[in-house]
């Protein structure tokens, strides 16, 4: 039978090694489903809900996995729905391809049905490479183009086939003029700086006393090298949200999360530092790093696009993380001191101790902290952890210790809603030997999570470990705005957008024959988690938790604090609990230390 061009994409996607495609079908795309059917669904057709979803369920799964993502979706509204998971993509430096469909050439420029200028609207996100395929002779040139873009940009790139051409004959490029011929291989590589730019950067880390170090994500390959130069300068690390699961928290010096949502010892690392080390992070929020003047900087990064912007800088060094630590560690010198180290690692036990005591703040019914609190030692060692966006972030950011072969992420620069449940449904087909849990917020969990559910209860069986845990934060209130509101704007909350509609989670989950988990009371959480992390498949535990509890920011000014004042004066509905849990909290910084006898355990 003669190969179509449909028969020759997926072919190449599995020579490329693709082993899934997360999409919705249409008939924009029906040529490629049609030979999804002779390929004997090889690469698999993973059907999400909606095509927003294929999409981030490709992020997730080219998180998780290291290795590319790719989504399908139809032309026209598929295409557009696509676009926000393309975005999370770009902006987090995930390496995704899409696949759209679009109507026949013959209809093109008629104001046919479904007809979008696709190249305007992908031009943005798929900035690094977008091309439509008008003659098979095009293809495999554009469709390896694309894959081995993602993968060196470290972005996401759109191949669009209208849905004639995907019937067409496939004929391959000749050795001819104006053809244009590709190759399958790539191999790897790395990028190191040079010589003198290392001993530059060397010069002023051991010239620093005082040494920080920021990790993000792309420092992931380069654990032992980052615990080393930690070691060697007697440093502290902290880690951006997409860095979380860089370096274990359980190294004393590693001050943990960075930022409005990070920890005490954090903000303290970068207030008092001389000298500052980043590495393979584009954090971006430069109020949170140190004062500009005071420190001295050296960079790390992969991208020579995104070094150097965040920060002035004295060295950039454009590389791989790995490979650039590896040539500076000879040129370290050991700071014998430790007294700034062991500063870091007084902080950071005094804020666990507060951050403890915070989770232990009775609420009205639960306290949102307490939930996180107690999912941190039930956690797997090897569980992936995905987190949706919204005040659930703090709790995650703050409450969640990384350790073992964890791993962890969230929508990192878009910041996106409705991506937790997504993301663990692609790290479940990246790992499937490995539990997941999703942190999602009600809000999350109505925009997308209930939904996808059902893709949950479609696949459970294909996975090795079937546990895919989904955690609500349920407190009926968009909180994380609300509280934005009351912080930046001294605005009282405004019940028409903030408040939602009680739903029963645990319920809705039963229905789709998984396990269903509702918690109103304190005393059953630790019981819930323990429930559902050792279920048989898929569970979901919803928490009635109390919006009134403030994620209060690290650095908490008083001018903020009295902006949240403000918002009591004008009205807040929630006046009296927000004052109430928001004195409770704060004051558990300010409690005398209580040094340990010997014999405590």
């Amino acid at each position: 039978m003669t190969m179509k061009v449909a028969d020759y994409i997926l072919a190449r996607l599995s020579e490329w090694g693709i082993e899934h495609v997360f999409g919705y079908p249409g008939d924009g795309i029906n040529g490629l489903l049609a030979a999804w059917g002779r390929a004997g669904n090889e690469p698999r057709f993973i059907q999400a809900r909606h095509e927003e979803m294929a999409a981030f369920e490709a992020v997730g799964y080219a998180k998780f996995s290291g290795r590319l993502g790719v989504c399908a979706a139809t032309s026209g509204p598929g295409a557009i729905h696509l676009l926000n998971g393309l975005y999370d993509a770009k902006l987090d430096h995930v390496p995704v391809v899409a696949l759209v469909g679009q109507t026949h050439r013959s209809a093109m420029g008629g104001s046919y049905q479904q007809e979008v200028d696709l190249h305007s609207l992908f031009k943005d996100v798929a900035s690094d490479f977008l091309e439509t395929v008008t003659v098979p002779e095009q293809l495999p040139n554009v469709l390896d183009r694309a894959i081995r873009t993602a993968y060196a940009r470290r972005a996401p790139t759109a191949v669009i086939i209208p849905a004639d051409v995907q019937e067409l004959d496939y004929a391959a490029p000749t050795h001819e003029f104006k053809m244009v011929p590709s190759s399958l291989d790539r191999s790897g590589w790395s990028a190191v700086p040079s010589g003198t730019s290392v001993e530059r950067a060397a010069e002023v880390l051991n010239a620093g006393e005082r040494v920080a170090i920021m990790v993000g994500q792309g420092a992931a390959g380069a654990r032992a090298e980052v615990q080393r130069v930690a070691e060697t300068l007697g440093a502290g690390v902290a880690k951006a949200l997409l860095g979380l699961d860089v370096l274990s928290d359980e190294l004393p010096y590693v001050t943990g999360s960075i930022g409005l949502l990070g920890t005490r010892p954090s903000y303290e690392l970068m207030r008092d530092c001389d000298t500052l080390l980043t590495i393979g992070s584009s954090f971006p929020y430069a109020q949170f790093l140190p004062e500009f003047g005071k420190a001295r900087g050296v960079q790390v990064d992969l991208d020579p696009h995104m070094i150097g912007m965040r920060y002035p800088y004295e060295v950039n060094l454009v590389g791989d993380a790995r490979e650039t630590l590896l040539r500076l560690l000879p040129l370290l010198e050991r700071e014998e001191s430790r007294d700034w180290q062991e500063g870091i690692i007084a902080g950071v036990r005094r804020w666990r101790e507060v951050m403890a005591r915070r989770a232990e703040v009775s609420a009205d019914p639960i306290n949102p902290e307490y939930v996180a609190h107690c999912l941190d030692p039930l956690l797997p060692t090897d569980a992936i952890v995905t987190c949706d966006s919204g005040s659930v972030a703090n709790w995650y950011a703050r409450h969640l210790r990384m350790r073992g072969e964890m791993r962890a992420s969230l929508s990192g620069t878009l910041a996106t809603m409705g991506c937790g449940v997504p993301y663990a449904i692609g790290a479940k087909f990246a790992r499937p030997d490995r539990p997941a849990v999703a942190l999602v917020g009600d809000g999350a969990m109505q925009m997308n999570g209930l939904a996808e559910l059902i893709t949950v209860a479609k696949y459970r069986t294909s996975w090795e470990d079937p546990r895919l845990v989904v955690g609500v934060w349920n407190n009926q209130d968009l909180n994380q705005v609300t509280w934005e509101m009351r912080a930046m704007g001294g605005a009282p909350q405004f019940l028409p957008s903030q408040e939602l509609p009680d739903v029963s989670y645990a319920r809705f989950a039963e229905s789709l024959g998984m396990t269903g988990i509702r918690v109103e009371k304190p005393e059953q959480v630790e019981g819930a988690w323990h429930e559902a992390l050792s279920a048989d498949g898929p569970a979901v535990v919803e928490f009635r938790t109390d919006p009134a509890v403030p994620p209060i920011p690290p650095h908490a000014t008083w001018e903020q604090m009295e902006a949240t004042v403000g918002s009591i004066v004008k009205g807040d509905t929630d006046r009296a609990g927000m004052v109430r849990q928001g004195l409770k909290a704060k004051v558990q910084e300010f409690l005398p230390h209580r040094k340990k006898a010997p014999d405590d355990s």
